[in-house]
């Protein structure tokens, strides 16, 4: 079984358990010699996928029982194997999305970590720093760089504890396993999504 989860600026492929990705220009020029299964939300690579037979399109066999409007499909997938949890995907957007008993209550979305680096620059060029991945919750910041990165990290992890409650926390994307680490009580998997993919897959299809 060939999966593919097609992003905005990377496709990344899972074949069993070997994983790989490639760039946007890179897959542009990628023609399947077997079936894939796809979720995708580029929006610019819609109609070449449904040009080729092999490329088959996840979205509609997802029965996810939400009744949130316009749900990203790279969102139901992250969530579709989770019955009670909250879901981070911490990629060029944080999104989080709350699960109970297999309901999807809702969820928002923030900015992923590099785009408030880039935020903080386009203020001005004093802002502009890598942050401080060792911050400590508990000092109130004394220079330019623990401010930011108090900043940044303090309001994400109040965001997601906050909608946590005593539900576990699932985590996944880039920087999904560096935002686990400031939770107790954090489960971090990288192929998460793959995960709901396949459930989606065996549901429906006779392989």
């Amino acid at each position: 079984m060939l999966l593919c989860d097609i992003g905005n600026t990377t496709a990344s492929f899972l074949n069993e358990q070997k994983f790989h990705s490639m760039s946007i220009e890179q897959f542009l020029q990628y023609e399947p010699t077997q079936k894939v299964f796809y979720i995708n939300v580029n929006p610019n690579l819609e109609q070449r996928l449904k040009q080729n037979p092999l490329f088959i399109n996840l979205a509609p066999y997802f029965n996810f029982d939400t009744i949130y409007k316009n749900l990203g499909v790279d969102r139901i997938a992250a969530c579709y194997t989770i019955e009670d949890g909250v879901v981070v995907d911490a990629g060029s957007a944080i999104t989080v999305d709350i699960v109970s008993n297999s309901i999807h209550l809702g969820g928002f979305i923030l900015p992923g970590i590099e785009s408030y680096k880039k935020s903080f620059s386009s203020i001005s060029s004093r802002l502009k720093h890598e942050l401080n991945t060792q911050i400590n919750f508990d000092a109130f910041p004394q220079r330019t760089i623990d401010a930011l990165s108090y900043g940044v990290f303090k309001s994400i992890y109040l965001l997601i504890k906050d909608s946590a409650y005593d539900k576990k926390l699932y985590f996944t994307g880039g920087d999904g396993q560096f935002l686990a680490n400031f939770f107790d009580y954090a489960i971090y998997d990288k192929f998460l999504i793959f995960r709901g993919m396949k459930k989606a897959v065996c549901e429906n299809f006779i392989l």
